[in-house]
């Protein structure tokens, strides 16, 4: 399902059956009138109602929904699912799903919960900057300047990313890293392969590349064709793989939420246990994993000299800036 903010009728609850009467008379069933008490076409089992939330049920589901979001934010609407679900005020199901997002989009039209702690990575705009003068440009380049991290260390390093839907979470990390965020979505295409290993063999130096994705039959197939079309296309690169997310030593450490594998995955078969997504990762903790993950392979020294460069530069820019 698309991690989006569509609303939805309906919602959570117990179902109720009601009867309906065909009619009032007797109905003549082989030439003879049955009368309609005995008459078993006189009643029929009619669609089932969904019962709609009360109004105190919905007051415990928006408390539940701003509890977590102002503890862990931001949150893709399936992260805040997960949290919810967590606490017990809703079950674990596809309609309990839909009532959290619909409910959150609420909060947020009301302006309960704001806007910027739900996050959906998997939708953008695309557009080249412009200045409206040349001094609006040397003042931004010169604000914005960061010279590359990585081209005075040792080795390079990517984060790969299985779901769009977690890319607004971690990309302040990789961005403040300098490090390439690749957006996966699933299996990746022969072409996006292709010409991310074109890079990596261009750079020349020992790789790393870190994944985030879901454990769950798909997420560890589609994280092996990963490592296995990379390593086709630089065979000459020394690349090194790590899951940071989802682990099976992490379900248990922290405590994640599971569902049930997916039978209809033909993958199935070979995976062992309950699917955990990686959305139900709370963003405190899955940020400083990703963290810990790159600063682990940087140089501190290397990393000092380029800081020093890049202030020394930056400081050119910004007298070049004013003296225009």
């Amino acid at each position: 399902m698309p991690d989006n903010e569509r609303t939805r009728r309906g919602g959570g609850g117990s179902d109720e059956v009601t009867a309906r009467s065909l009619d009032t008379e007797s109905v003549p069933v082989g030439g003879a009138a049955i009368p309609p008490a005995t008459n078993p076409a006189f009643y029929r089992t009619g669609p089932l109602r969904r019962k709609r939330r009360t109004r105190a049920e919905l007051d415990e589901l928006h408390a539940a929904i701003l509890a977590v979001c102002a503890e862990d934010h931001p949150l893709s609407v399936r992260g805040v699912f997960y949290r919810v679900m967590s606490t017990g005020a809703v079950e674990k199901t596809e309609k309990a799903y839909n009532a959290v997002q619909r409910e959150a989009l609420k909060l947020r039209r009301t302006g309960r919960l704001p806007y910027e702690w739900i996050v959906d990575g998997t939708r953008w705009n695309v557009k080249s900057p412009s200045w409206s003068s040349i001094e609006e440009a040397l003042d931004d380049a010169a604000a914005s300047y960061r010279r590359a991290l990585w081209r005075d260390q040792d080795v390079y390093v990517e984060v790969w990313s299985e779901k769009e839907a977690i890319s607004s979470i971690v990309s302040p990390i990789t961005d403040a890293w300098d490090v390439p965020l690749m957006i996966a979505r699933g299996f990746s295409s022969e072409s996006f392969l292709w010409s991310t290993a074109a890079t990596i063999r261009a750079v020349a130096k020992p790789t790393i590349v870190f994944n985030l994705g879901d454990h769950d039959p798909s997420g560890v197939a589609a994280w092996a064709h990963v490592q296995a079309k990379l390593r086709d296309f630089a065979p000459d690169v020394d690349i090194t793989f790590r899951r940071l997310a989802v682990t099976p030593a992490q379900i248990g450490e922290l405590g994640l939420t599971t569902r049930p594998t997916k039978a209809s995955d033909s993958r199935s078969k070979t995976f062992t246990g309950e699917s955990v997504e990686v959305d139900a990762i709370p963003t405190s903790v899955l940020r400083p994993i990703v963290r810990a993950a790159i600063e682990a392979h940087i140089d501190q020294h290397a990393l000092a000299l380029t800081r020093s460069v890049e202030a020394s530069e930056r400081r050119w820019l910004t007298e070049l800036a004013a003296s225009s």
